[in-house]
């Protein structure tokens, strides 16, 4: 029996070549080391041999905010990783580095990837490891299980880390100390070696405006922390002094644009950090920034902003009078930041009697301060202007003189009912009364062909008179025959009368046909 198998034909061989090529291009314009694959999301290096040395840098930067995943392995030429390596991919939130020969980790090596949350070191050559690259990570986890680390207090962070992490079961980091002896780090204990802490002499931090504080940070720990101030955004004049135990921050001349910042004392040595803050409350006499002229919104607002520390209290003044607010005249505060507020008098359909100057007065205990602003809702009624303000949204009360004499009838309005029933008898009237002449005529027309077929020779006279009794207009027309002397009486009936009711409305009209003698 002969077994046939079928061979890749022409077609299918040249699209493996076509995927190779691609990939091959694609892999040199990303910089796709031979030992790694690489991908717009991922780069996996695994490959022994010929390996990498140093950490892959990608060659356009268009492709590095989409990497999302680096994977390292069996890479023994690998020991570093340093400064702006890993910063390329900042867009990176999974690190793994294994099996390698990884020994140093340089201290701004994640400064931009701030993505990050999960880092393996693993089975590398690490003897130490300080915290600084983390330490600005929110890291999920930090794998470095089967390290070689030495027993010092630079790695006591990592026992520390692992105790506020609550791992679920713990990594089996070991350390190695002086007599070559295996401990677990959990169990290894350096001395003078302490996370360090720090305390400020106030943390109510009061202060008028334009006067001096100085503030003091206390610090322990082993070894001695290092000691730094955080004063971000602050406006006023400061000087500090950290070589000394406590450190000291004094503030010259304290603005009022200060109030509500955050004043923090860092101290940080080898085993970690620790922060402590206290708010900067400055007190200062209010300041109105801002007062505009009325605008309508769905009430009409002067809107204004204010600034104070206390809280200022305020008050509207209507032409240099108190103004009494009410529910239809009253202040709203609308956004509070800080020491400002912002708001605006709010008027609930002003008139013209509103019109004039409006003063705010801010007041505190520091001091107070006031600004004016004219404002005009609409114009006096009859000077020709008129509202400045659309009528239909905006109704205003009157007076009685404002509405006119209500007596005189030429302001009278017919109802409209009446209205609509005299227009509908008119039409009817005329309407049957143009039936009834048409219908003449027509009458008229076809008694003279009759006469012109009896006699070839005829006079004719035509009478005609119209008369009205009662409900019933009656048209007369005479038709003289000159040789039979005879006269034709029309009489056209129209029961339909200015007088007549609605329901006389659909009565039509009818016609009668008389022949009487001439003598008669």
């Amino acid at each position: 029996m002969v077994s046939w198998r079928r061979r890749p034909g022409p077609g299918l061989a040249r699209l493996w070549g076509l995927c190779c090529l691609v990939l091959g291009c694609w892999r040199g314009a990303l910089g796709c080391p031979a030992s790694c694959r690489c991908s717009s999301w991922r780069i996996w290096c695994s490959e022994p041999v010929p390996g990498i040395t140093s950490f892959p840098v990608p060659q356009r930067s268009t492709e590095d905010d989409n990497v999302t995943e680096i994977y390292i392995a069996n890479q023994r030429k690998l020991e570093s990783i340093n400064d702006n390596e890993v910063g390329f991919y900042v867009g990176l939130k999974n690190l793994t580095v294994v099996d390698s020969g990884l020994r140093f980790v340089s201290r701004q090596a994640f400064v931009k990837n701030i993505n990050l949350q999960y880092i393996n070191l693993s089975r590398n050559k690490l003897s130490s490891l300080s915290k600084k690259p983390f330490r600005h990570l929110g890291l999920s986890d930090l794998i470095l299980v089967d390290n070689p680390f030495k027993c010092s207090c630079e790695i006591m962070w990592i026992k520390k880390f692992q105790e506020t992490k609550f791992y679920t079961e713990a990594q089996d980091i070991y350390c190695v100390d002086d007599s070559n002896k295996r401990i677990a780090l959990m169990d290894m204990k350096v001395p003078n070696c302490d996370l360090p802490s720090a305390n400020l002499s106030n943390y109510n931090i009061t202060v008028v405006e334009g006067k001096s504080i100085t503030l003091y940070c206390d610090t322990t720990g082993g070894p001695p922390p290092n000691v730094s101030w955080v004063l971000t955004n602050l406006v006023s004049n400061h000087e500090s002094d950290t070589s000394k135990n406590p450190a000291s921050l004094t503030i010259k001349n304290v603005s009022s644009m200060d109030s509500g910042l955050w004043i923090s004392c860092v101290a940080e040595n080898i085993v970690g950090e620790v922060q402590t803050s206290a708010e900067l409350t400055v007190f200062f006499a209010p300041n109105i920034t801002f007062i505009e002229s009325p605008t309508p919104d769905h009430h009409w607002c002067i809107p204004f902003t204010v600034k104070g520390n206390p809280k200022p209290t305020l008050q509207w003044f209507y032409e240099g009078a108190i103004l009494n607010e009410s529910e239809y005249i009253c202040t709203k505060i609308h956004v509070i930041n800080q020491s400002e507020y912002h708001g605006c008098l709010q008027l609930d359909n002003p008139t013209h009697l509103n019109n004039g100057a409006y003063t705010l007065l801010a007041k505190n205990e520091y001091g107070e301060d006031e600004k004016r602003v004219d404002a005009h809702f609409m114009s006096v009624p009859g000077d020709g202007s008129g509202p400045i303000v659309d009528p239909d949204v905006y109704e205003y009360e009157t007076t009685p003189n404002d509405l006119g004499d209500t007596t005189n009838n030429s302001n009278q309005i017919t109802s409209p009912d009446v209205s609509n029933k005299e227009n509908e008898d008119s039409i009817t009237v005329y309407v049957v009364v143009g039936i009834a002449a048409l219908v003449c005529t027509g009458l008229v027309i076809m008694l003279i062909i009759l006469k012109f077929g009896r006699h070839s020779k005829f006079g004719m006279k035509v009478h005609g008179e119209v008369k009205g009794v009662g409900l019933v207009d009656q048209i007369w027309l005479s038709l003289q025959d000159c040789d039979n002397e005879e006269q034709v009486m029309v009489t056209v009936n129209s029961d339909v009368h200015n007088n007549s009711t609605a329901s006389d409305n659909n009565r039509l009209g009818f016609v009668l046909f008389h022949k009487i003698p001439l003598d008669g």
